[in-house]
């Protein structure tokens, strides 16, 4: 089950509609909507919070560990690390497909992943011009 499906179903459980859901999260019906279509996934862990503070649930249940992944990836290097773990996720999760291993297994190659990136990123970091380096990387 993805964050759409759980959304849904915890919605139900609770049994209020987006419009009541959303002003009880503090954000817009539509983004609601565009949450429980899939068109749109949140990258803000506060967002996700609040969404499930107001279902009574755990944003590690409404995520799933994938969508955990995504969320840390945002909060620790914005958007564009947001967007290469979630393409990341994405790939480990159909290279995977319709084989016979376990959720635990999928989980922990998608951690290890998860973690090489975080490591090469860090490596990497020595490459970039100081021109470019924020202040405090610098010395």
């Amino acid at each position: 089950m993805i964050f759409k499906d759980r959304l849904k179903a915890k919605r139900g459980e609770a049994n209020i509609t987006q419009a009541e859901l959303a002003k009880l999260a503090g954000v817009s019906t539509r983004t609601i909507q565009n949450y429980e279509l899939g068109s749109r996934r949140p990258y803000q862990i506060e967002v996700v919070q609040r969404i499930a503070d107001a279902l009574g649930t755990t944003t590690e249940y409404l995520l799933g560990s994938s969508g955990m992944m995504v969320a840390d990836a945002h909060e620790k290097g914005g958007s564009k690390a947001a967007r290469d773990i979630d393409e990341l996720v994405s790939e480990v999760t159909g290279m995977f497909a319709g084989g016979s291993l376990s959720e635990e297994a999928i989980e922990g190659a998608m951690k290890a992943l998860n973690d090489a990136y975080w490591i090469a990123k860090e490596k990497n970091k020595k490459y970039t011009p100081k021109k470019y380096r924020k202040a405090t990387e610098t010395e």
